[in-house]
């Protein structure tokens, strides 16, 4: 009787081998893309923060080209961060208020990255006609910025401008760049290597650089994986 019954379990035992087999692979592997990092466009994010020529767009959005000055008065642009992830934020070297807290995030971050070849940093003043390139290396120099690690950046007021509103989507203020235009975000944002926004992080808050963390650790198993 059992015997018997042990026959006629067989083909039962067969099915559920095989399917085991298909079916958990498969569900490990929606589990992983349910971790994949969110791609954000400008439909993403508060209209507020997005120039009205940008509003439409639902797909594909990738940072501008751009062409900047470095500390070193070295011309920097989206060449140099090339197959790189990086976190951008816009910050100005007279700043009392939060800048004094992502400076000291920023740094940190740095130098848990400082081994890793992939990541890069990149700040924008806001105050570009301010921070001249010795401003900008006294600045660098004081907050201990590792050349070819991270660039602390002036240029055109116009083009950061632009990238703000356009690229990055970080800040609330209006106007184009103008005389009397002024940015000011605690921001972070994290791009991936093919120019995507994949993440916006608090630059005063310490609980979001330890997202900023984990979301670094799911984009690089994102590259891994292909």
């Amino acid at each position: 009787m059992d015997i018997q019954f042990f026959k006629k379990s067989i083909p039962t035992l067969i099915f559920l081998g095989v399917f085991s087999l298909v079916v958990i692979p498969v569900f490990y592997h929606l589990l992983k893309v349910d971790k994949k990092l969110k791609v954000y466009n400008p439909i993403d994010v508060n209209p507020r923060l997005v120039d009205n020529s940008m509003l439409h767009i639902q797909k594909d959005h990738t940072v501008a080209d751009f062409k900047l000055t470095n500390q070193n008065g070295e011309i920097i642009t989206n060449k140099n961060y090339q197959d790189k992830i990086y976190i951008a934020d816009f910050f100005f070297t007279r700043c009392q208020t939060i800048c004094i807290a992502m400076a000291y995030n920023m740094s940190e971050l740095q130098d848990f990255y400082k081994n890793d070849v992939d990541i890069m940093f990149l700040s924008h003043s806001v105050t570009p006609t301010i921070d001249s390139i010795s401003v900008l290396k006294e600045y660098a120099d004081r907050k201990g910025v590792i050349n070819g690690k991270w660039n602390v950046t002036t240029g055109s007021k116009k083009h950061i401008y632009e990238l703000a509103r356009k690229s990055y989507f970080a800040v609330l203020d209006e106007g184009d760049g103008g005389e009397n235009d002024f940015i000011h975000t605690e921001q972070f944002v994290l791009v991936d290597k093919q120019r995507q926004i994949r993440g916006y992080y608090d630059g005063t808050e310490k609980e979001d650089m330890k997202k900023l963390k984990k979301d670094i650790i799911l984009l690089k198993e994102e590259y891994a994986s292909k």
